[in-house]
C-alpha cells in the first residue's frame, strides 16, 4: 500500500540527492575543466566514497525489501531514488503522488552565486549543465517533472536558455529570488523569457536557495555559543535564517506584479516553493495597502487589472511548510494559492507531512482540501499535466490524505 492513497495529490517540491561532479557530465566541453565539485553539505571536497556506499545499499537486496516500509524514514542519499534515477519510478509508486516536481538540492547557491557574478559565460554554461542534469533525471518517468534554471542577468541569454530548458522538456523554470545585478526582475527587457514560459503553459518557480546572502553574517556574532543547524551541523540554516528565507520571494514579486508582468502574462502561473507560508497573509494585504497608498500617484498602480491580492489568487501559488498551520494560511490568503509538497528526500519534509498537512486543513471544506492537494498544482503547470496524463481525471496514480493521521 502506498503512503498515500485515495485521492490523486501532486507533489509541489521534491528532489534530487546530487552528486560532487554532478553537473560536469552535462556541460559543455569548453565549461567541465572550469566547472568545480559541486559542494555537498557534510561532505568534504573531492570525497565521494559516500556515494559509492548509498549505491551498495540501493543494489543490496535485503535493503531494498525494506524500500516501501521505510519510504518516508529514509532521508537524502538513503532514500530510494534519491540519486539512482532509475529507482525514482519506484519511489513514486510507493509514496502515491501523482507527479512530482523536481528540484536540485545543492545547487541553486552556486547558480545564484554566478549569476550574480562578472562571468555570465560561466554563469549561462552552468545553469545549461542543471538544465541538462535534471531533465535527463527526470526522463526516466512522466511524472517526473524537471525545473529547468534561467539567469537573468542578460536579457538575449535569459530569452536562448529559457527557451533551451523547455526543449529539453523542463516542466518549469525557476528563477532567483534575489534582484539581477543590473536591472530590476520586472524589467521589459525579460519579457520573453514571461512570454516563453506562457505559450508553452509553463509556471516560473523560486525555490529556497536563490535569494543570495539572506541577512548579515554579524546576526550570529551575539557572544553565545554556536547554534547547530537543522541538520546538526552549521552549514545550512536555523531559526534566524529561517525567518529570513520569505523576504527575497516577497519583494521580487511584489515588484513583479506592481510593475505589471503579470496583467502583460495573465495566463502565467509562478510558484514560490519551499519558503514558507505564514507570510503570505499579511503579504497580500501589505500589496493591497502600497496599492491604496500610490494609487493616486503612479500610474502603474491605476493600471492594473485587479487588486494586487487578487492578481495573486489568480497567478501566483505558494507551498506551505508541514509544520505551519496551512489551514488558517488558506483561511487568511483564500483557497486558491497554497498547494502541497513533501520535500522528499529532505530531511524538512519530516516523516509524515501528509499526516501534519491533515491536521491543520481540518476545518476546511472539502473543495478546499481538493484545491490543496491537487486542483492548485493542475492550474500552476498547466498543460504539461495534460500532456502527460497526469491530471485528475486522468492520473493513473491515486493518493490520499485522510489515511495520514499521525506523523
Amino acid at each position: 500500500m502506498p503512503y498515500a492513497e485515495g485521492r490523486t495529490i501532486h507533489d509541489a517540491d521534491s528532489h534530487v540527492m546530487e552528486t560532487p561532479d554532478w553537473f560536469r557530465d552535462f556541460a559543455d566541453p569548453d565549461m567541465r575543466d572550469r566547472i568545480p565539485p559541486l559542494y555537498v553539505a557534510t561532505v568534504a571536497p573531492g570525497e565521494d566514497s559516500f556515494i559509492t556506499e548509498f549505491l551498495r545499499k540501493h543494489q543490496d537486496p535485503e535493503f531494498r525489501a525494506r524500500d516501501a516500509a521505510e519510504i518516508m524514514l529514509r532521508k537524502n542519499w538513503k532514500a530510494t531514488g534519491s540519486f539512482v534515477k532509475e529507482d525514482r519510478p519506484r519511489a513514486l509508486d510507493l509514496l502515491g503522488f501523482a507527479s512530482q516536481l523536481v528540484f536540485n538540492t545543492f545547487a541553486n547557491k552556486a547558480l545564484e552565486r554566478a549569476e550574480h557574478g562578472d562571468d555570465l559565460d560561466y554563469a549561462y554554461g552552468l545553469a545549461r549543465a542543471h538544465n541538462r542534469a535534471v531533465a535527463d533525471f527526470c526522463s526516466v518517468d512522466p511524472r517526473l517533472l524537471a525545473v529547468g534554471y534561467v539567469p537573468l542577468a542578460d536579457f538575449e541569454r535569459a530569452r536562448a536558455i529559457a527557451g533551451e530548458a523547455l526543449a529539453l522538456g523542463c516542466a518549469a523554470l525557476m528563477i532567483a529570488s534575489a534582484c539581477p545585478r543590473r536591472h530590476s526582475p520586472s524589467h521589459v527587457g525579460l519579457d520573453s523569457v514571461w512570454a516563453a514560459a506562457q505559450e508553452a503553459g509553463r509556471p516560473v518557480v523560486f525555490h529556497v536557495g536563490g535569494g543570495g546572502q539572506l541577512l548579515s553574517p554579524m546576526y550570529f556574532e551575539n557572544g553565545l555559543p554556536p547554534v547547530p543547524d537543522f541538520h546538526g551541523g552549521a552549514e545550512n540554516f536555523r531559526s534566524v535564517d529561517y525567518m529570513a528565507i520569505p523576504y527575497p520571494p516577497m519583494q521580487t514579486l511584489a515588484t513583479m506584479i506592481i510593475d505589471g508582468v503579470l496583467d502583460r502574462f495573465p495566463a502565467l502561473r509562478v510558484g514560490v516553493i519551499e519558503q514558507g507560508a505564514s507570510w503570505l497573509p499579511g503579504w497580500m494585504r501589505a500589496l493591497d495597502s502600497a496599492a491604496d497608498a500610490f494609487h493616486k500617484n503612479e500610474e502603474r498602480i491605476q493600471r492594473l487589472s485587479a487588486r494586487p491580492s487578487d492578481i495573486v489568487r489568480r497567478q501566483v501559488r505558494v507551498t506551505p511548510y508541514p509544520h505551519e498551520d496551512a489551514g488558517w494560511i488558506v483561511a487568511n490568503s483564500g483557497p486558491e494559492v497554497c498547494l502541497f509538497s513533501s520535500d522528499y528526500p529532505h530531511v524538512e519534509g519530516g516523516r509524515n507531512p501528509l499526516g501534519r498537512f491533515e491536521r491543520s486543513l481540518a476545518p476546511l471544506t472539502e473543495a478546499e482540501r481538493q484545491r490543496f492537494y491537487c486542483d492548485n498544482f493542475e492550474d500552476l503547470m498547466g498543460p504539461v499535466l495534460v500532456e502527460r496524463g497526469l491530471t485528475a481525471s486522468t492520473a493513473s496514480t491515486a493518493s490520499t490524505a485522510s489515511t495520514a493521521s499521525s506523523g
